[in-house]
């Protein structure tokens, strides 16, 4: 007789924990990310929570000695190594069973006010922390870079294009700056997300405290935590840590990436902006002629899957019960990594491509020469000179351009004094007053450009005061960035100076 499909289950999951099945969709990968992000983490927490319970009164300095040196006996390398075999649930308990081995039961006593649950949530906001930094670093690299070649461009008239289309003359420094400032906010936010990830969940215990006399403001300075949580049931079911700082990372893939659609249209032979460097473009099978701009194609879209897995976190959290549960742990936390991660690659790629690449300054200025993006400053002129209102000055040139494209013209080499005038009496009924040379200097790019000088404008003269500020600010966010690793660095090595001490690993 056939077995029933319920038979077939039994026989291939079989019937004690955990199946196979689970161990292979989830304790398995989750214990693969655990030994390669956790360990250090985990072993600091241990040394710390053992420096609290002596301080306390909670251990005894001989017992803790013995339990530190079982803790500074794990091999972490043999470790990361190691495979899941079932034999313990997860990488905690298989840890717990190693200090055991070494130090006997006097080992859990480290347990002593401590839940896998506020001990887990350090551990993920610990990992997290120091991937913003790096992340953080990352952007601090491409900001520099944004800012060199906004000194750089600072004469390199364009066009610049709003709806898709020819607007004004502005340069490729002006838009670069935006790029920068952008890229700052998103800076800003991330800074803020690792705010509120530092914040110490240890002493929450699985839910409520602990009825033990434990130090958590202790804790958290020798973890290097910058604030505590306060409430201990939001020390282990708060999940928004983790949500902001997936919504920092996903709106800072999301403002890069329109300017990867733009680098993308401008690498085009038909616009010709500029040529990539030759490490960052590949051939064509077939045609001798490409020059494939695959760098760039590719942040396109591994900057939408950045934005993918940031999406990935925000659903977890959402409609999820408010209590330390796996769907905001080990499930989740590694689709942050790897965007993180993924985002940081990108920065560094982008910076290396905008610094090395070509740009072709003389087919932009000589697109801004023949374009009527330039008639904004006429009519501007036209103001100036003939005391019109904006409104009437606008109908004015807009009557010219359309005189102009109604007879096939489209360069503005075709615009003459001439044809404005007989425009403007049409439409006002006089002629203008200004003179040849007037008329020239307010269709030409540069003029264009160069007068711009209000704050925020694309003048050389004003980009030059807008990149001093750049230059500044980026000096602040560098220190911001130093004091925060210093800060990671002075509080792990003094846990670590109290623990040799009671191991007597300086003798």
């Amino acid at each position: 007789m056939k077995s029933s499909l319920r038979d077939q289950i039994l026989k291939k999951e079989g019937t004690t924990f955990p199946s196979k099945t689970y161990t292979s969709m989830v304790l398995e990968p989750a214990y693969n990310e655990a030994k390669k992000q956790f360990i250090d983490s985990m072993m600091e927490i241990h040394h710390a929570h053992l420096i609290m319970l002596v301080e306390q009164g909670l251990v005894g300095k001989e017992e803790a000695g013995k339990i530190a040196k079982a803790v500074s006996n794990i091999d972490r390398e043999d470790v990361r190594t190691r495979s899941y075999t079932c034999e313990f649930e997860d990488l905690f308990f298989e840890v717990e069973h190693l200090l055991i081995e070494e130090a006997g039961d006097l080992a859990g006593n480290l347990h002593i006010a401590r839940s896998r649950n506020d001990m887990g949530i350090a551990i993920y906001r610990m990992t997290l922390r120091k991937k913003l930094l790096f992340l953080i670093k990352q952007a601090l690299t491409l900001r520099e870079g944004l800012i060199e070649l906004t000194d750089e461009h600072k004469e390199t008239v364009m066009i610049g294009y709003t709806h898709t289309q020819q607007a004004q003359p502005t340069t490729l420094s002006h838009y670069l700056n935006a790029m920068t400032d952008m890229l700052t906010r998103d800076i800003y936010r991330l800074q803020a997300s690792y705010k509120t990830v530092n914040r110490s969940s240890m002493g929450a215990a699985a839910l409520t405290t602990s009825g033990f006399r434990i130090n958590r403001e202790r804790m958290k300075n020798l973890l290097g935590f910058e604030e505590m949580i306060d409430n201990a049931w939001d020390a282990v079911a708060g999940a928004d840590y983790i949500a902001e700082t997936a919504t920092a990372v996903q709106l800072s893939a999301l403002n890069l990436g329109r300017s990867m659609q733009d680098f993308l249209l401008w690498g085009t032979q038909e616009y010709g902006a500029f040529l990539l460097s030759a490490p960052y473009v590949q051939i064509s099978s077939i045609m001798p002629q490409k020059r494939n701009p695959v760098s760039i194609e590719h942040m396109r879209a591994l900057l939408s899957s950045v934005a993918g897995d940031c999406q990935t976190v925000l659903l977890m959290v959402h409609n999820t019960p408010f209590g330390d549960i796996v769907d905001t742990e080990d499930d989740m936390q590694p689709y942050i990594w790897k965007a993180i991660e993924r985002l940081g690659g990108i920065y560094e790629l982008l910076t290396s491509v905008l610094l090395t690449m070509e740009v072709n300054k003389e087919t932009l200025l000589k697109r801004a020469k023949e374009s009527f993006a330039n008639v904004t400053e006429l009519a501007d002129t036209i103001v100036r000179k003939d005391g019109l209102s904006f409104r009437q000055a606008h109908h004015v040139v807009s009557s010219t351009v359309k005189e102009l494209m109604k007879n096939g013209k489209t360069s503005l080499e075709s615009l003459t004094l001439e044809l404005l005038n007989q425009q403007s009496i049409k439409v006002v009924g006089k002629e203008s007053v200004l003179t040849e040379e007037e008329f020239k200097l307010c269709l030409s790019p540069e003029y264009f450009v160069r007068i711009r000088d209000l704050q925020g404008g694309p003048s050389p003269n004003r980009m030059e005061k807008t990149i001093k500020v750049r230059l500044q600010e980026q000096e602040e966010l560098v220190s911001w960035l130093k004091g925060r690793q210093n800060h990671l660095t002075t509080s792990s090595l003094k846990v670590k100076e109290i623990i040799m001490k009671w191991t007597g690993a300086n003798k």
